[in-house]
């Protein structure tokens, strides 16, 4: 992906998380700290993503003065690994990346398979378009080595290279190559593509099958000739199969290759570096106990072919272009911020509605009260207040719009306005209560009323009391308290007992006179408890000595009998009945 396809994802990543940042109801200095930390982490990567690029272009240093194809360059990019790179490109330092450019395609030398990786990173960097036309050629000579073992650490090893790469998004097409000595020269290309089980025979821009390509030779020497390379390209071929493709098949491996698009053989007069011993001659001599000990003739070209007859076969546009795989990114980003943003929606949403309703059921479990001064006032007034806060959050949201934290389809306050305004529209007050005049207690001096140390009503005490009774104005359904008090001369008990007698009897006096209900009275007497003077002066003691009448305003508590009167008329006597 080119660097600039790089900085516009992280664009769109900050922009989506801003978006969302906007969305989510959050404090005012957390959204601007969250911004702040978006805006740095943006920035940041768009430095570090110049940088990593620059690197990695400086790392690309190409040998002999080369120079890499321009970026509208077309044909297969092949990063070329394993055996035989000094009989492919010379001998070149290890730092240094050789490049061959042929007529079909442009080989990559990569120096060890550890770098497969950086030098496939590297060349993307500096030509992305190149992603779709990249691929990889594994070298294996069977003549350069001698244990099996090291071998297959090899293969593995440069498994796990494709591998990352290929997690990168590039597909990487493989191709294996082997190279055997032979005293023919140089022979045509023998390939096995995928799913074949007969070589293909390519040479000069043709293509025949292995029979075909016998049958063509032009003579019994030539005929001979090829029907010995077959044999020895037989053997070849099984030994690839027994010891290098089951690396690559194998699914069990942690980083399974899988198969080549083409596996080919070519014959060369001279391996740059046969060794003695080598996995070839042991493959013969296990086969059929015999041993190749033949050298290179002297002044053999130990250069080595590329294979550019195969390089038709290695696909160029199996990879997506970066424009491409940049949209499904992009894409991707926004279909993650949009989920979270519904999510975030869907719950706002659904605390609003449980706000909203909880208000509403406390309120109408409050019982409504009959007057002001009851509790349920002041708690249904408290939940009254809150449920029109709700109501004008709600209006709000109804004339302006409602918030993006509560939008994106999902809002659910309207159906619960209605209910609300409804609601708030029946709540009704209880009316003031009428300040009541309570009368002021009436007081009798208990000797107009009683002889000393007697509770019996003097015969003049009548008008006294009469007086009293007119004072009062008893009210329907107040209570007339009488309470008797006494001074502090004498036993203390028979005072209050004095006390209650007095009470008593004027109770029974204004009870029978005036027609009053026995539930309209209560009788105490309190002795000398309640002085309203000091009892060490004749005229102190006088004043304690007393009857206190008062009104009690308690609801209740004085019920009048009903009287019903018998309003039919009188029936006559049967006598004078026609």
């Amino acid at each position: 992906m080119t660097l600039k396809l790089t900085r516009s994802l992280w664009l769109w990543a900050g922009a989506l998380v801003l978006a969302l940042l906007a969305v989510i109801p959050l404090a005012t200095w957390i959204r601007a700290v969250a911004v702040l930390i978006v805006v740095v982490f943006v920035a940041v990567a768009w430095v570090r993503a110049g940088r990593h690029v620059s690197r990695q272009c400086e790392s690309v240093v190409l040998a002999d003065n080369t120079a890499l194809p321009p970026a509208a360059y077309r044909q297969p990019v092949v990063l070329v690994c394993g055996d035989g790179l000094v009989g492919l490109f010379g001998a070149i330092t290890a730092e240094q990346l050789a490049l061959r450019q042929t007529q079909q395609g442009c080989y990559v030398r990569v120096p060890g398979l550890d770098q497969l990786s950086a030098v496939s990173a590297s060349l993307i960097a500096m030509r992305p378009d190149w992603s779709a036309q990249l691929s990889v050629m594994f070298v294996v000579n069977p003549g350069e080595h001698t244990d099996d073992a090291v071998l297959a650490g090899q293969v593995r090893a440069f498994s796990h290279q494709v591998a990352l790469i290929r997690r990168g998004g590039i597909a990487l097409p493989l191709l294996l190559v082997s190279y055997q000595q032979a005293s023919q020269g140089v022979g045509p290309w023998f390939s096995w593509e995928s799913g074949q089980t007969s070589p293909c025979v390519r040479q000069a821009g043709a293509c025949v099958s292995l029979v075909d390509w016998q049958r063509q030779g032009a003579n019994g020497t030539a005929h001979a000739e090829r029907l010995h390379t077959s044999v020895k390209l037989n053997s070849v071929a099984a030994w690839l199969k027994a010891t290098v493709l089951p690396h690559f098949a194998n699914r069990e491996a942690r980083s399974p290759v899988g198969l080549a698009v083409a596996c080919a053989i070519t014959l060369v007069p001279a391996l740059p570096l046969r060794v003695k011993g080598n996995l070839w001659q042991q493959w013969l001599r296990n086969k059929i106990a015999l041993v190749d000990t033949r050298q290179a003739p002297p002044g053999a070209d130990t250069t080595l072919p590329f294979p550019d007859p195969l390089l038709n076969l290695l696909p160029t546009h199996t990879q997506s272009s970066a424009v491409h795989r940049a949209s499904v990114v992009a894409l991707w980003l926004f279909a993650l911020a949009g989920l979270v943003a519904l999510a975030s929606s869907a719950w706002q949403n659904t605390l609003l509605v449980r706000q909203v309703s909880d208000d509403l059921r406390r309120y109408l479990s409050i019982a409504v009260p009959e007057r002001r001064d009851q509790p349920e006032f002041a708690l249904r007034q408290e939940a009254v207040t809150v449920l029109r806060q709700d109501a004008g959050r709600l209006d709000s949201y109804y004339r302006q719009g409602e918030p993006l934290a509560l939008g994106l389809g999902l809002y659910r306050g309207e159906r619960l306005r209605a209910p609300l305004l409804a609601t708030i529209a029946g709540h009704r007050e209880p009316s003031a209560p009428i300040p009541v005049q309570i009368p002021k207690p009436v007081r009798l001096d208990s000797l107009s009323l009683f002889s000393t140390g007697s509770a019996h009503l003097k015969p003049d005490s009548t008008k006294v009391l009469i007086n009293a009774l007119v004072d009062i104005k008893a009210q329907p359904g107040w209570l007339i308290v009488i309470a008797g008090h006494t001074d502090a001369t004498g036993n203390a008990e028979q005072n209050l007992q004095l006390s209650r007698a007095r009470a008593a009897a004027v109770h029974d006096w204004m009870q029978r006179m005036g027609d009053i209900p026995e539930s309209c009275f209560a009788v105490q007497g309190f002795g000398a408890s309640q002085p309203i003077a000091s009892n060490d002066t004749e005229v102190g003691r006088a004043m304690n000595r007393r009857v206190d009448i008062r009104l009690v305003p308690e609801v209740g508590a004085c019920v009048f009998p009903t009287v019903v009167l018998d309003r039919q008329p009188p029936v006559a006597p049967a006598a004078f009945i026609f």
